[in-house]
């Protein structure tokens, strides 16, 4: 079975997504220690390190964007709508969403707001190209 590279990207951008909590949660250990961290009966405590805080905030934007990508690559798959636009935008879209996050947790204000603008580009991309408009 051959995986397109449409959902090879989906799943490079998931397992990306999906671990994106792992250096905020160590930062909580370093601070709380490891159980109340794990433990943590007031959620909303902030952690002091702001790059924690910011680091979070990227995840949750990832989370949210994944909402709108994910379909749009399934919907691909399904229809068997692949093309060189949308092989492009599924790349491009991981390497924003990378940049993005690390342009957010280190705040790059510019940097941060390009990468977005770029992941945002790649799902007009992938959702116009679902409509055969490109």
């Amino acid at each position: 079975m051959t995986i397109s590279n449409e959902l090879i990207w989906l799943s490079v951008v998931t397992l990306f997504t999906s671990i994106m909590w792992i250096p905020y949660i160590i930062n909580r250990m370093a601070e709380m220690g490891i159980w109340p961290a794990l433990y943590n009966p007031q959620p909303d405590t902030r952690p002091k390190a702001q790059w924690a805080e910011r680091m979070m905030r990227a995840h949750d934007n990832a989370v949210e964007n994944l909402v709108i990508f994910a379909p749009l690559v399934i919907l691909i798959e399904i229809t068997q709508s692949h093309s060189a636009y949308s092989a492009f935008a599924v790349e491009l879209y991981f390497y924003s969403r990378l940049v993005h996050f690390l342009a957010f947790t280190f705040a790059i204000p510019l940097i941060r707001v390009v990468a977005f603008l770029c992941g945002f580009f790649s799902q007009l991309v992938l959702g116009l190209s679902l409509l055969n408009i490109i």
